[in-house]
């Protein structure tokens, strides 16, 4: 332990002298209140301390003391449907404690002390164990099962474990030995947060997320294990489409972390997720989810430590063999204070004020994700799927957070502010956005849907033509167009409208199971096909507009999930009896 003194303060920003013998990121704590804080410089013996709370009132000369470890997080049952703070306090706890305001330097345990919960042993005395085997399991919900898991950094001999039955986490479970020396495990165990957790071994992101968004689905899938953005500019809509990939997705735990965003917006995604059930289980939401509320009144400088506790839990439960997605909403606020911290520091600036090391910040976070062969036994694979939001000002791509970002991720959702001026939701621009896990997920798809890939080329193809075609409208206008022409501009109306168009707050429209993405744009290509055979005989696009399947084409999002295949089937057979008889007019 290190005791020194505060020399300066400057905002979030701590300098102390006689801290000779202190670690770059050990945890100390500041004042006479011991705010929390973590080293991130040396100088001789002053240390640069980053405060992770209000430093309002600190005074020259003021205690600083070490701690001796990382900052750190508690990984063990309970972190499901709890909502934490950047320092990963319980905000529930906190307010039985001291109200609704954070008290400064309060120091809560992230786990509930006092709950109970029914361990079930699955290993037995005698066993040898090494780092991540899964020595029990724990019902945490109804949904998801704790494994209880040996610390990465444990091996040996189970020299004793505990008999089934309801026990705290501070509780002894088992007793390992190794070379002599006995480690007493419990249900949970600290990790430091700026430490990946250890895997067998990386893989490729081979199997589709299913978010339930027609337009991430179908045209720029994001794979279980991937990396992924989503700027935008003000009023896109990053937030509700990240609170939508965290409802409807195909994942096992959502974790989302609210980094510098408006208070509003995380009560407004808390409430949902109480309310609202899972399709695929019909549970609450927030049986499977995990919250990290930053908002923007809370201390700047405790934005780092929210998406690194975020991805920490994270990467807990991918070892225990789940599909984990964590969003950050978002990185450009983190990117703030670093910003804001740099400043202080009075280091060389980089692009913007943005400091030099912007860049490999951002890697650490991202290259986090990713699906792997789990360290330990049973042989388990588990993937940790990242997307970020970046907030540019005034939508500008080229600022440096969004383009520090485009250097990690794989799949970019580029929201576009004239498609929310229209009331496109989700703005997520077609022609800008992409996605290079098609290749790897191509397989999976088609062994699913044989004709995915044929009919996102078809897509693709229409709404680029008609992106073409859009610059000789302006100066001509459509009546000079040839027929096949004006029928591209109508079947891209129809996939822009009837298909990338969805609706996160209509009961029906708000999630779309693969089926029912698939069929859709099968509807639509089919109609496109009859429609083109037509023209060419001679039909002009305008009485093919007017055919009466086409509102049916138009009304089928609001379909009932359950009657959506038998409908779709009585559309297709609709749409070729109504060609048949106006090409038998014509002939």
């Amino acid at each position: 332990m290190v005791k020194g003194h505060i020399w300066r303060v400057s905002g979030p920003l701590v300098i102390a002298d006689g801290m000779r013998g202190a670690m770059v990121y050990e945890v100390v704590e500041v004042g006479f209140d011991g705010l929390i804080g973590e080293i991130i410089g040396l100088d001789g013996d002053k240390a640069i301390i980053q405060v992770y709370e209000d430093t309002s009132g600190l005074t020259i000369g003021e205690p600083v003391v070490s701690t001796g470890k990382p900052l750190s997080v508690e990984l063990g049952p309970g972190l499901i449907a709890s909502v934490f703070d950047g320092l990963q306090r319980p905000l529930k706890s906190i307010e039985e404690l001291v109200g609704p305001f954070i008290k400064r330097g309060l120091k809560v345990k992230a786990l509930p002390r006092d709950r109970k919960w029914h361990f079930k042993p699955l290993a037995k005395v005698g066993d040898t164990v090494e780092p991540n085997d899964i020595i029990g399991i724990v019902p945490e919900t109804s949904i998801v099962e704790h494994k209880v898991m040996i610390p990465p950094t444990i091996r040996g001999r189970l020299k004793w474990i505990i008999p089934e039955g309801d026990y705290t986490v501070d509780e002894v479970i088992a007793i390992v030995e190794h070379q002599g020396r006995e480690y007493e495990i419990k249900m949970y165990h600290d990790w430091p947060v700026r430490k990946p957790r250890p895997y067998r071994r990386k893989l490729d992101p081979v199997e589709p997320l299913i978010t339930g968004k027609r337009i991430i689905d179908f045209l720029f899938p994001l794979a279980k294990g991937g990396k992924a953005a989503i700027p935008g500019g003000f009023g896109t809509g990053k937030t509700v489409t990240l609170q939508d990939l965290t409802k409807w997705s195909h994942s096992h735990i959502n974790i989302y972390v609210g980094c510098g965003e408006r208070g509003n917006e995380m009560a407004d995604a808390l409430y949902s997720f109480t309310q609202l059930e899972d399709p695929r289980t019909g549970k609450k939401l927030m049986e499977r989810s995990v919250f990290i509320a930053n908002t923007s009144n809370m201390p700047v400088a405790a934005r780092e430590t929210s998406v690194f506790v975020g991805v920490t839990i994270g990467e807990y439960f991918r070892d225990m063999g789940y599909d984990v997605l964590l969003v950050a909403d978002s990185t450009s606020r983190w990117a703030e204070a670093m910003r804001e911290i740099s400043g202080r520091l009075e280091e060389m600036p980089g692009e913007e004020g943005f400091p030099a090391y912007l860049g490999s910040r951002l890697a650490e976070f991202y290259e986090r994700a990713g699906r792997t062969l789990c360290l330990g036994r049973p042989e388990r694979y588990g993937s940790l799927t990242i997307v970020g939001a970046v907030s540019p000002p005034g939508a500008d791509f080229s600022e440096p957070v969004t383009q520090n970002t485009l250097r990690y991720i794989r799949a970019l959702y580029a929201l576009d502010v004239a498609l929310a001026n229209r009331r496109h939701f989700p703005a997520i621009n077609w022609l800008i956005s992409y996605s290079l896990y098609i290749d790897l997920v191509k397989d999976y798809l088609e062994k699913r849907f044989p004709e995915w890939m044929k009919l996102r080329e078809f897509s693709m193809k229409i709404l680029q033509r008609e992106a073409e075609l859009e610059e000789i409208v302006r100066l001509v206008g459509t009546e000079t167009l040839p027929e096949e022409d004006k029928l591209v501009l109508e079947v891209a109306r129809m996939i822009r409208e009837d298909f990338l168009f969805q609706d996160s707050f209509h009961e029906i429209d708000r999630y779309s199971p693969p089926e029912r993405t698939y069929l859709m744009i099968k509807i639509i290509a089919h109609f496109y096909e009859r429609a083109l055979e037509a023209v060419r005989k001679g039909i002009p696009v305008s009485k093919i507009a007017s055919l009466p399947v086409r509102v049916k084409i138009d009304r089928m999002r609001f379909i009932p999930h359950d009657k959506f295949t038998s409908e779709a089937n009585k559309i297709l057979n609709e749409i070729d009896r109504e060609f048949n008889e106006v090409i038998r007019h014509v002939e």
